[in-house]
């Protein structure tokens, strides 16, 4: 029996357990959206593609499970890009399924083909940052190209892949049983553990160090292992370092977490890991930033420190630090082994008092810091009350989405997250434009859990149309402001360096400019406010929770920048041997 492929295409999804895809209409895939009309499948439907695709990057760091995203050809894959390589560069599971010109149409240039190089390659667009790009050639091969995809997508090192389809062939009939056949394929790879010897050598080594650390990355997050990671830090009471990407991999009240490596770093976490004789790296490819450039006085120093590197994907063991132990593996069933052999090793643990007084003492001392701040009543308010307010109003496994600038780093930073998970931020893309779609993702996956954006001005103004989903679909996100008037960060970068902030003002006739974001809220139809005054917006926040809505809160912020003790190598090309900071002195 032959049925469409657009229809078996639609029911596979069902079966695979797919309840949401990401996508807008095009003349190349309207024959799947027809598909669509009486499945159970949920279409959440953007008005641009890079939402579509930040939304269903949020919604697969939510899951933990590949997400599907429905692209149009030519400009709407292109569109898409953005997102796409945001979510591969933070290793997120995504399934790309994009409409292209009809098969028999190669090389004649219809409407939107790309074919500058080679006849329909608009697939190869995908090619630098996509797992795999697949051009479906032959209507038979989809079935099991499909099956390929998600699989690729979720093994591994997680990440996106595109499954370029002419639009001829959703609108083609094969035999059902080139699809039946796939429900015979498992749906989850068994994953690589570590042996016993290995365990054992990694655990000892930790025994007999003076000075060791955990340093989690997002793999941790990714491989859903933060109980392991936790029972595995309290049994040898081994302090939790974590990049950017790791941030909540415990809660960060934590009696052992140390807090976020790098430029934006503190005082403590910096100098335990460059003074630590031992560390255990999970999960993380140490980034420049979370590593202050790699230099050695900073952050982190290998050697004479010594580095165990435990991560799914071999190519980022040694590739920033040299290693002495190496292991390839899944960090959730690693941590097991690591914790039974712990036990067997070291049945009674081992107790770290100072280290716990110690970090309760720094913890204490950075928050009285930042007092002075939190308690300002100041308008525009300061981003510290701002962080410290939205914190105090939120449940602790409340969804936070970050952007760029002050919400990115102040966040990592500053903000405490409770729930591992619960943060979702653009780490190796740094993507201005991911927070705001981001947290429609989120609350598709978890629509009885709080979602809140916090985000800057510049990065909300990039595609406010997540405003029209928002409403259309009734997904009631939170969207905070952080409006300053500008390209804050860059802003106090460029004002330090250069004496000037040409290009990163928002400005009109000379004075602060920038749409009112509530008004504009208002007018797709959801609820918005803009903040007069620091007091109010802890009332309006609640009230924003309290609601249920999709919510635009407005509020003014001063351009206060994130202090550091951390480096960043590009202040050293900016301004050589000069030591000038990234904050402007006037």
């Amino acid at each position: 029996m032959k049925q469409l492929i657009s229809h078996q295409l639609v029911r596979y999804l069902e079966d695979r357990g797919v309840e949401h895809i990401f996508g807008l209409c095009g003349h190349t895939n309207i024959a799947v959206l027809t598909a669509l009309e009486d499945s159970k499948i949920r279409l959440i439907n953007t008005r641009h593609e890079q939402i579509a695709a930040h939304a269903a990057d949020g919604y697969a760091r939510a899951t933990k499970k590949a997400s599907v995203v429905l692209s149009h050809l030519g400009p709407g894959l292109t569109n898409a890009a953005t997102g796409v390589a945001n979510a591969a560069l933070d290793s997120i599971p995504m399934v790309v399924i994009a409409g292209d010109i009809p098969s028999y149409y190669y090389g004649k240039h219809p409407h939107q083909e790309i074919n500058l190089h080679a006849d329909a390659s608009q697939w190869e667009i995908y090619r630098p940052f996509v797992k795999r790009a697949w051009r479906v050639d032959t209507p038979e091969l989809f079935p099991e190209i499909l099956e390929k995809a998600f699989q690729l997508a979720e093994s591994g090192r997680p990440g996106p892949v595109l499954v370029n389809v002419p639009m001829d062939f959703f609108s083609r009939e094969i035999d059902v049983s080139l699809f039946t056949r796939l429900r015979h394929h498992t749906k989850a790879l068994q994953k690589p553990s570590i042996d016993d010897v290995t365990a054992k050598k990694i655990v000892q080594a930790l025994l007999d160090a003076k000075d060791p650390v955990i340093y989690a990355g997002g793999g941790v997050i990714l491989a859903d292992a933060a109980e392991e990671l936790r029972a595995f830090a309290e049994h040898l009471s081994l302090p939790v370092a974590h990049s950017l990407m790791g941030k909540g991999v415990l809660p960060d009240d934590h009696e052992l977490v140390l807090g976020m490596t790098g430029f934006w770093g503190t005082k403590l976490v910096n100098d335990k890991c460059r003074n630590a004789d031992w560390i255990v790296g999970l999960g993380t490819r140490f980034a420049e930033a979370d590593c202050s450039s790699w230099e050695n006085e900073f952050t982190f120093s290998f050697p004479p420190t010594k580095l165990i590197h435990i991560d799914i994907d071999s190519n980022e063991i040694g590739r920033n630090y040299p290693v002495e132990i190496g292991v390839v593996t899944d960090l959730k069933n690693a941590l097991t082994v690591l914790n039974r052999v712990a036990r067997e090793m070291l049945p009674e643990g081992r107790k770290n008092d100072a280290l716990r007084k110690e970090i309760a003492a720094f913890r204490e001392t950075f928050v009285a810091g930042n007092q002075k701040f939190v308690q300002d009543d100041c308008f525009p308010m300061m981003p510290e009350r701002i962080l410290s307010v939205v914190r105090e109003v939120l449940p602790r496994d409340a969804f936070i989405t970050t952007d760029v600038g002050w919400n990115k780093n102040g966040v990592g930073q500053q903000f405490p997250i409770y729930t591992p998970g619960s943060i979702l931020t653009p780490g190796g893309y740094c993507t201005m434009g991911f927070g705001a779609p981001a947290a429609l993702g989120a609350k598709v996956a978890f629509p009885d859990r709080v979602v809140v954006s916090l985000v800057g001005d510049g990065g909300f103004g990039q595609n406010p149309a997540v405003l029209a989903t928002a409403v259309e679909e009734n997904i009631p996100v939170i969207w905070v402001v952080m409006n300053n008037f500008a390209f804050g960060t860059i802003a106090g970068l460029q004002k330090a360096h250069y004496g000037t902030t040409t290009g990163t003002l928002f400005r009109k006739d000379g004075e602060p400019y920038q749409a009112d974001f509530a008004a504009v809220a208002r007018a797709y139809g959801a609820e918005g406010v803009k903040i007069e005054s620091a007091e109010q917006f802890k009332e309006v926040l609640a009230q924003a929770v309290k609601s249920n809505k999709p919510f635009v809160i407005d509020v003014a912020m001063k351009n206060n920048p994130v202090p550091t003790t951390g480096h960043w190598n590009i202040l050293d090309i900016y301004s050589p041997n000069a030591k000038v900071s990234h904050v402007s002195t006037d």
